[in-house]
């Protein structure tokens, strides 16, 4: 009886699995492709396509169209999940605030210079005083703007690699 139980078990095992001819194919964004049938890779993609042997159960659905899944080294992550893209994000994020920055004190440095240039050139102590007042408040944002410009180059420079340090992201997802 035993015997009879084994040869059906191993009969049932057996049957769930099959051996099938899988084609696996790279198209031009570079995604990889595998289907169990070779009329579904596209022409242009035939030649090169590789034939694969796999075993698969028979609950499996096809995998055709799927994206194969990413290499080791691709798929590795921070301490707290986070990819390449969240570090470059990061670092193009700072980069972006900090090219703002300073697109905005040459701005105001130019505002400022044409200021000194109308007050140099200004008779009138009225329009003198205003000029002044004006040249004053440009002064204060351009001190605004340099310690803003300190804090995001102290972002981009020292805390975003200290916390992927900390966080084990790998060097050159945040190299500059």
């Amino acid at each position: 009886m035993k015997r009879i139980l084994s040869v059906i078990l191993l009969g049932f095992l057996i049957s769930g699995i099959s051996f099938a001819q899988v084609y696996k194919w790279v198209d031009e964004k570079g995604v990889t492709h595998f289907t169990d049938d070779a009329s579904q890779v596209p022409e242009k993609y035939r030649p090169k396509a590789e034939s694969v042997e796999a075993i698969q159960e028979k609950e499996d659905t096809s995998v055709e169209g799927e994206i194969a899944p990413k290499k080791k080294e691709d798929s590795y992550q921070d301490r707290l999940g986070r990819g390449e893209d969240y570090w470059k994000g990061r670092v193009d994020e700072s980069r972006r605030k900090l090219g703002e920055l300073q697109d905005k004190f040459n701005g105001l440095t130019t505002r400022y210079n044409g200021l000194t240039e109308r007050l140099n050139a200004s008779r009138s102590t009225a329009e003198r005083g205003a000029l002044r007042t004006e040249r004053d408040q440009v002064q204060k944002e351009m001190d605004e703007c340099k310690t803003q410009m300190v804090e995001a180059k102290g972002v981009l420079e020292k805390k975003i690699p200290e916390e992927a340090e900390l966080y084990k992201a790998k060097p050159e997802w945040i190299k500059q």
